[in-house]
């Protein structure tokens, strides 16, 4: 089954400097990732009650599987983007990742 990734990113204190460090340098890191089927990711405006959005970016990658994402992450591009994390994340990270269903 199709397995999603999803890194939300809280607020930076520099947006402009995050946006530049992840346009040229870690997205490259992630489209190197073995077995990626997709990688998008989005700016989300606001949060379901009109408020400011609790995330500055969240980016979505998905894999075939499971398998196929944990050996992504275990791969020098896995290793270097968490390494790289700490380059442009200081506001902090969450990452999830679980089956994808899709339901159209």
């Amino acid at each position: 089954m199709t397995n999603t990734l999803l890194a939300l990113y809280n607020q930076p204190k520099d947006p402009a400097a995050f946006d530049r460090h992840y346009e040229e340098t870690h997205s490259e890191l992630g489209l190197a990732f073995p077995g990626l089927q997709s990688f998008s990711g989005t700016h989300p405006d606001l949060g379901a009650d009109g408020s400011p959005a609790p995330y500055y970016f969240v980016a979505i990658l998905t894999f075939d599987d499971e398998d196929a994402l944990s050996a992504a992450l275990a791969s020098p591009a896995g290793e270097a983007a968490v390494a790289d994390l700490a380059n442009f994340a200081g506001a902090g990270v969450t990452l999830l990742h679980g089956p994808t269903t899709v339901y159209k």
